[in-house]
């Protein structure tokens, strides 16, 4: 019996739709583009992909996607008129047409049979549910960081990404990028001596709990305001939440800003301690920085910067944002955003290869995206899966959940619960507004 429609990719409906028009003799218009002349990608073998919010970050990312030859951007959601129209006119004018269709709903977008793969870049409360309902549509999903505010979340994602077996890479990018690959594989050929110290930069932590004040909820096709609130609780609206002055309150934003920076440093620490398949045990706070301890003795710092461009005696200023350094009993590496390694002793250098000359930037997601389209062909486990998030964003709630609760916590990584502490434990979910409860 043939397969029904609905369990195939889109690729395969055109190739079948196209060898069922050429046996019934129905004539076919294909442009060249299609055809795949030239430059151009044959249309059965482009993935097709939607976008799921198109703030500052996701039009950011699709400055490294639009330009690949195998991916065509056909449809743009977000729940703002404004931020739809500009993404549109992105896309558009890169493609030369007025193709990409818009959408305020995402679930109109995930509808689509056609869609092969989605980019997420909502804002942080919408990560985990909108990555959960792709998967359960059968989209493959890149999804901006953190990927679910809470434990719970990152479980449930983790979860569904499992049950589905889609696709899935978190977008902690510096995984694919050139001078961080370099540091992790120093800090794993043993030339550093054993490795027993990790530090991971994170933003100063704070937590605002306050409203803003309440202001007149425009008209639903302008800003549909409960959908911007989807799952987090409700609250008045004001237009600087909209305008993307969310961050740093509890409803909408994740582990007291740690997961900010800490999303993608504490994560190169996991993968330079071959810790992808565990986490720390033990979190403490101290001040401004957080000591975690994995299983195997090694010590994980998490150092909270003055700014996020860092300040603070100890870390190499020129190397920029997102710093992470690797040590051990014969040496040190350092490396951040700006695409330069540090070492200690200064003969390392020699063991840096090209990636100590490649001056890529940790925010450039041009390599990432790669990988994750390559894996939607090839459906092999991209980068920065859905396990590998789950672990490392796992770790980073359990920090940050130490710091709120000001005390040690200790935590088993393979039920991954707080040792003999249920507050903590009723802190690994939150509630959430119906019908976006997972």
């Amino acid at each position: 019996m043939p397969e029904p429609s609905h369990n195939l990719t889109r690729r395969e409906l055109l190739r079948r739709s196209l060898a069922t028009g050429a046996a019934a003799s129905v004539p076919w218009f294909v442009s060249s583009r299609a055809l795949g002349l030239g430059a151009a990608v044959t249309a059965s073998e482009r993935i097709a992909l939607g976008v799921i919010g198109i703030g500052p970050r996701a039009t950011y990312d699709l400055g490294g996607i639009l330009p690949q030859p195998d991916v065509q951007c056909v449809a743009i959601c977000d729940v703002q008129a404004s931020r739809r129209e500009a993404g549109k006119r992105l896309v558009d004018e890169r493609y030369g047409n007025k193709d990409c269709a818009l959408y305020r709903d995402l679930r109109e977008l995930l509808a689509r049979p056609d869609i092969d793969a989605v980019l997420i870049g909502t804002g942080d409360r919408w990560h985990a549910p909108a990555s959960i309902l792709a998967v359960q549509a059968g989209k493959d999903v890149y999804s901006e960081k953190p990927c679910g505010l809470t434990i719970g979340l990152c479980q449930a994602l983790d979860d569904a990404v499992q049950k589905t077996k889609r696709v899935f890479q978190a977008g902690t990018q510096r995984r694919s990028v050139a001078n961080f690959q370099a540091a992790v594989d120093l800090a794993q050929s043993g030339k550093l001596g054993k490795i027993h110290t990790l530090f991971a930069s994170i933003y100063t932590l704070s937590i605002e709990t306050t409203w803003l004040p309440g202001e007149p909820t425009p008209p639903r096709d302008v800003v549909d305001w409960d959908l911007w609130l989807g799952p987090a609780p409700w609250r008045p609206y004001n237009h600087a939440y909209v305008e993307g002055r969310w961050r740093g309150y509890w409803d909408f934003d994740s582990g007291a800003r740690l997961l900010d920076w800490g999303a993608h440093t504490l994560d190169l620490c996991q993968w330079a301690n071959a810790a992808d398949e565990t986490m720390p045990v033990e979190y403490e706070p101290a001040g401004e920085t957080i000591i975690a301890r994995y299983a195997n003795g090694v010590k994980l710092v998490l150092d909270c910067l003055k700014t996020p461009f860092g300040e603070r005696p100890g870390w190499v200023q020129s190397l920029g944002t997102c710093p992470v350094r690797f040590v051990g009993d014969e040496g040190w590496v350092e490396t951040g955003d700006s695409g330069g390694i540090e070492v200690h002793p200064a003969s390392l250098k020699s063991e840096l290869g090209t990636a100590a000359r490649k001056r890529e930037s940790g925010l450039d997601v041009a390599s990432h995206s790669r990988n994750f389209f390559d894996c939607v062909k090839s459906r092999k486990a991209p980068a920065a899966n859905s396990a590998v998030m789950r672990r490392s964003h796992i770790a980073c709630h359990a920090a940050a959940l130490s710091w709120v609760l000001n005390r040690k916590l200790a935590l088993d990584p393979v039920k991954e619960e707080f040792v003999g502490d249920d507050e903590a434990n009723g802190l690994r979910s939150r509630p959430a507004r119906k019908p976006w409860v997972f």
